[in-house]
């Protein structure tokens, strides 16, 4: 069919990669210890659409061309490091503020809930700003296309398709228990606290690694 090659195999394969950790995992994750479900569900569906964009890369050569240039490659991979560590900075940042109201016995500042849009974006410019997610479509699905198929661009459109769907649906399974473990958690200030603080050096963590 189109010229895809051991499909099922590929079905077995994508399943373990998305329920192997990774940062895509951490930051759903992340995003629901710290605001709930509903946020790392937005997170979740942003991480989705950012596959969507590497996927039609992918089938249209884009992500080639990418490759193939040091320069994008280095920019891509220097600019979403920098945004984990952003994000994992927050975190600490508002872990610090909660000890120091703690300590004084003052009431934390609530944080202001961040938008659907803004919930949403952040999975999905953590996701598009990957460069090792463009490699591994690269180098992971043309395994099962075969090199003289007619159809390669909707070959790998529908691996595309089945990759973003099978990932999504986990992505979502993960952000729907880690919000209601949070949640149940979520009244001892001292273990949120110390969450946001794992998960934010998570954050900065993945962000160096990525750099490097």
């Amino acid at each position: 069919m189109l010229g895809i090659i051991s499909f099922p195999l590929f079905v077995g394969a994508t399943f373990l990669l998305n329920i192997t950790p990774g940062p895509d995992t951490a930051f759903v994750v992340g995003r629901s210890v710290a605001q709930g479900r509903l946020a790392g569900a937005l997170s979740a569906l942003g991480i989705g659409a950012g596959s969507v964009i590497h996927s039609l890369a992918c089938a249209f050569g884009l992500s080639a061309i990418l490759a193939a240039s040091p320069s994008a490659f280095l920019l891509i991979k220097m600019l979403g490091a920098l945004y984990l560590m952003y994000l994992g900075i927050n975190l600490l940042r508002a872990s610090w503020r909660q000890r120091h109201h703690h300590a004084e016995g003052t009431a934390p500042v609530a944080a202001l809930p961040m938008s659907p849009k803004r919930l949403f974006m952040q999975g999905f410019i953590t996701n598009l700003l990957n460069p090792k997610v463009i490699l591994f479509f690269l180098s992971f699905f043309p395994q099962f296309v075969a090199a003289d198929s007619q159809h390669t661009s909707l070959a790998f459109l529908l691996l595309g398709a089945v990759f973003v769907v099978m990932g999504t649906a986990w992505n979502l399974l993960v952000a729907m228990v880690a919000g209601s473990l949070s949640q149940r958690m979520s009244g001892n200030q001292r273990l949120k606290c110390w969450l946001d603080r794992v998960v934010g050096t998570a954050f900065i963590g993945l962000g160096v690694k990525l750099a490097s």
